[in-house]
């Protein structure tokens, strides 16, 4: 059931009482005058949802998130992960915390934005997710500063949102056995080539260096995005992108062995995409 308010013109309105006074009708906004529901719940961020919340009879949004093959992958690449420890950065709605809870984990996960935060915190409620602790905050600053370590670093989604890419792949490494990434990457040809892609990269690329590991960062703006209802991406208004030869330069040269690679896309309509899960096995450097 979908919850009543007061219509948003009542804002500005004042309303009577007894004595003949008036109130600011707009302290009544927000009250919910229908019985509890899950739609409820939803309906505080309503037409901004991306995943579909796997209730019945509830409208959220479009994307199966919460039943999405690329996890199922990622856990069969890492053997299981029942009894494990996961750090997930990024968690936008919890849909991905959803499939790592139910395969046996303990997440921790990190989102910067505050309305996806409280999306999450919603999912939790709404469908048991009582192993999950959702952290509101940059998940790059809690990089920098935790001395916990997981079993399983999973960053899908945020790569190609980062300023300094190959830094999060290094601190990751340090904070994690093993990764699962699924991320967009450059490519000249195609990215250049997509009417879609192509305004977002106007800038020229980058010559960088981040502990001694030399790679092209390929400058992305969100341009008019960031002003959409529904945006998503990270904590600035650009990011920088990686070629597909310098994630995988990165990820070998901070200690990563790529165990498998799937879901490559080069023709995804946002830019080439894939997946990848890998393991450290090796010193970095």
């Amino acid at each position: 059931m979908r919850r009543s308010l007061l219509p948003r013109k009542a804002a500005s309105a004042t309303l009577p009482v007894p004595d003949g006074t008036a109130i600011d009708a707009s302290s009544l906004e927000g009250y919910i005058t229908t019985a509890p529901s899950p739609q409820n719940a939803v309906d505080l961020f309503a037409g901004t949802w991306s995943s579909h919340i796997p209730l019945p009879g509830v409208t959220s949004g479009p994307l199966p998130l919460f039943n999405d093959d690329r996890v199922r992958w990622a856990i069969d690449q890492l053997g299981g992960i029942d009894g494990l420890r996961v750090l997930e950065l990024g968690p936008l709605e919890a849909g991905h915390t959803y499939q790592l809870l139910a395969a046996g984990a303990e997440v921790v996960a990190v989102e910067a934005q505050g309305k996806a935060y409280l999306k999450c915190l919603i999912a939790k409620e709404l469908l048991g997710m009582n192993e999950a602790r959702f952290l509101l905050g940059d998940f790059m600053e809690y990089l920098r500063g935790t001395t916990d370590h997981y079993d399983v670093c999973f960053a899908s989604g945020v790569l190609y949102h980062m300023s300094n890419p190959v830094e999060t792949l290094a601190l990751a490494a340090e904070a994690a056995d093993n990764l699962f990434l699924w991320t967009h990457y450059y490519d000249e040809d195609i990215c250049q080539g997509s009417e879609r892609v192509r305004p977002h990269f106007v800038r020229e690329p980058v010559p960088s260096v981040y502990e001694g590991f030399e790679h092209t960062l390929h400058p992305q703006d969100y341009q008019d995005g960031v002003q959409l209802k529904g945006f998503c991406g990270g904590t600035a208004h650009s990011s920088n992108w990686l070629s597909r030869d310098d994630l995988i330069g990165g990820l070998e040269h901070f200690g990563w062995t790529v165990l498998g690679v799937s879901f490559d896309d080069p023709t995804h309509e946002n830019g080439p995409a894939l997946a990848l899960a890998a393991s450290r096995t090796k010193p970095a450097g």
